[in-house]
């Protein structure tokens, strides 16, 4: 029986603010220290002036063990550190989401079932901008990401495909006037949830999101490598499971559903 895995996604929001210099405050959860050994190996300092945070969706740990062979080795060979995570509870997009960002758990960020609220705590976002630095969020209209952080002094770009947040992204890569870029990407979880998570559609959608984080790095290397040191993470908020035999789901207490996988390059 699989175990749940240790690393908790609260620590996610501290980690960014650690690279990039900032404070956390005191109720954020401790940096993932992992990570931040690895930016020291490689860049000499466990400092960054740029963090990209690719977040696909509801990509389980089962499933990179699963899929490793035929799409995930390509990920893992281009990234510095791969790391086993755990969910929040319950495991759905705006409460994982909400403890990714903010360092707290759903009973503290307020956000404790699928409801897309804006968060009044203090998040990453807001960490930033007091220290004056400058961050975007890239999203789909109507996802978690696009609705749970409005109404701070930062840049929202909200597209209703994802071929047209990734454009996004790399257009804001290219004209590089932002500390922190948060790009979301839904559809590995959109597929999952209407075929299953081993369907064609949804193992398509999952080889999509390996080649988009793959594209970023090559973009950033091209654009950033002399100028920045540059932190970017493959981050999804939660897992997934069959349901009746065939589609997908999410929700539950269980390692199919609380356990991720986190990947980091330092550029």
């Amino acid at each position: 029986m699989e175990d749940f895995n240790k690393i908790c996604i609260t620590q996610v929001a501290s980690t960014i603010l650690s690279l990039l210099d900032v404070s956390p405050n005191e109720q954020m959860a401790q940096p993932v220290n992992e990570v931040l050994s690895a930016a020291q190996k490689k860049f000499g300092v466990n400092k960054c002036d740029r963090v990209v945070m690719y977040n696909p969706d509801a990509i389980a740990f089962w499933i990179y063990k699963k899929f490793y062979k035929k799409y995930l080795w390509q990920l893992d060979s281009n990234v510095d550190i791969t790391l086993p995570m755990l969910s929040v509870f319950p495991p759905v997009t705006p409460v994982c989401f909400g403890s990714m960002y903010s360092g707290l758990q759903p009973s503290e960020h307020g956000i404790q079932s699928y409801t897309k609220p804006l968060l009044k705590c203090d998040t990453v976002f807001d960490r930033l901008i007091a220290a004056g630095k400058k961050a975007a969020i890239v999203s789909t209209a109507g996802d978690s990401i696009s609705l749970i952080f409005l109404e701070r002094k930062m840049d929202y770009f909200i597209y209703k495909t994802v071929k047209e947040c990734n454009a996004k992204a790399a257009e804001l890569i290219k004209k590089d006037e932002y500390d922190l870029i948060v790009l979301y990407n839904a559809d590995y979880d959109y597929w999952m949830h209407r075929s299953s998570p081993t369907g064609l559609p949804a193992k398509n959608a999952l080889r999509k999101n390996v080649a988009e984080y793959l594209e970023l790095k090559k973009l950033i290397q091209a654009e950033w490598k002399d100028r920045h040191r540059t932190a970017l993470a493959f981050a999804p908020d939660h897992g997934c499971h069959r349901v009746f035999g065939l589609l997908g789901t999410h929700g539950i207490n269980e390692p199919c559903d609380m356990n991720t996988v986190h990947s980091w390059s330092f550029i």
